[in-house]
């Protein structure tokens, strides 16, 4: 009994990491077939654009009201620490190391594929199991260069500003909140944040921010494109594209801070 009990449980062990060395090996087949059509360049220009409004237009008011908070969060935690000491003047770096390099580009990037990630999975999804994406092939247009690669491309630009944004938003908010809840002026702030962080810090996030939108993109259209079984197959695919966008999103942070450091 206790042996067979050991058989399922190394069978479960390793059809879960055959599934995910599956699904991870699907990921780099669509990617290099996608990075096969930017040389030369072969993409739908106006779904391009439209992507690029209703994927960033659209997505800036949450993505800015998420980075504001965030600055809020991460002086109330840096102030409870540099009250101790008696460090007011580390305030404006502590929270602009944490929220630069890392917190900041994370949840927007979280946010991101929660928005824009799962919509993207739905209409590929919609759209493969309703037949629309064999009728482009029937009509001999690639589904890849008209409907996947805009979306992909949108989705590394878009990323990479929004978090521009937020990190300023996130910056402001945390200057506010400084002086409101610390007593710490803005000039103070200002002086820490800009004396003991380089642009360096700045890149760090905004190179996570690109390799996150990239993820989220692949991740999204993967299961948009493989969905099967219809309606309820839809809901699986958006489930599916969520979890493993936000898992990869942990992973790919692990590695870049690895190498970035």
């Amino acid at each position: 009994m206790i042996a067979g009990a050991a058989v399922r449980a190394v069978s479960g062990i390793g059809s879960a990491f055959l599934g995910i060395a599956l699904e991870v090996g699907s990921f780099g087949v669509l990617t290099a077939r996608l990075a096969r059509r930017l040389a030369p360049p072969d993409f739908d220009g106006t779904e391009l654009r439209k992507n690029f409004y209703r994927m960033g237009v659209r997505s800036l008011p949450i993505v800015l009201a998420t980075a504001l908070f965030t600055g809020f969060i991460m002086t109330i935690q840096a102030g409870v620490v540099i009250g101790r000491y008696d460090a007011e003047g580390l305030i404006g770096w502590a929270a602009g190391f944490v929220t630069l390099r890392e917190v900041g580009p994370i949840l927007i990037a979280l946010m991101f594929s929660g928005r824009v990630g799962a919509n993207n999975t739905a209409e590929l999804a919609t759209m493969t199991v309703t037949e629309q994406v064999d009728g482009l092939r029937a009509l001999a247009i690639d589904p890849l260069s008209y409907l996947v690669l805009p979306r992909v491309i949108a989705m590394v630009v878009l990323l990479f500003l929004l978090t521009v944004w937020g990190d300023l938003f996130a910056l402001i908010g945390a200057a506010v909140m400084g002086e409101v809840m610390l007593g710490v002026s803005r000039h103070v702030f200002l002086r820490g944040l800009l004396d003991m962080l380089g642009l360096w810090d700045l890149a760090t996030g905004l190179i996570k921010s690109a390799a996150f939108g990239l993820m989220i993109a692949i991740a999204s259209c993967h299961f948009g494109l493989s969905v099967k079984g219809g309606a309820p197959g839809v809901g699986r695919a958006v489930n599916a594209s969520v979890v493993a966008a936000a898992a990869g999103v942990f992973v790919v942070d692990y590695f870049l801070t690895y190498l970035l450091r």
